[in-house]
């Protein structure tokens, strides 16, 4: 595996384990209809994360630009999150905001 890609790949698979853990739990809540974009978004960043962490773990020449569209989606997912008091949504928040920056790093390089 390219090493250069290390801390990136650590961060996708943090975020969609805490997109999917956030999935989860969101559809417990109380006001399960308030919640809808957020649920949407968790799977739509969940799914550019594992996406992601394939491209880099497989040297795709695309990977800069799959890590570009990762850190949008992630960007989105985090501010959607955010909204929300809940500590699965916060947590999940972070990871997002943290996938996005390591994501554009790579995007950038």
């Amino acid at each position: 595996m390219n090493s250069r890609y290390q801390d990136c790949i650590k961060a996708c698979l943090e975020c969609l384990e805490a997109c999917n853990n956030c999935f989860d739990a969101c559809l417990n809540e109380e006001h399960v209809n308030m919640m809808t974009e957020c649920i949407r978004l968790d799977r739509e960043c969940a799914d550019i994360c594992a996406y992601a962490v394939k491209a880099m773990q497989t040297n795709s020449p695309f990977a800069q630009q799959i890590c570009r569209l990762c850190a949008d989606i992630c960007e989105s997912c985090g501010n959607e999150c955010k909204q929300h008091d809940h500590s699965h949504c916060q947590n999940c928040a972070a990871a997002c905001f943290r996938c996005a920056e390591k994501c554009r790093q790579i995007a950038a390089a």
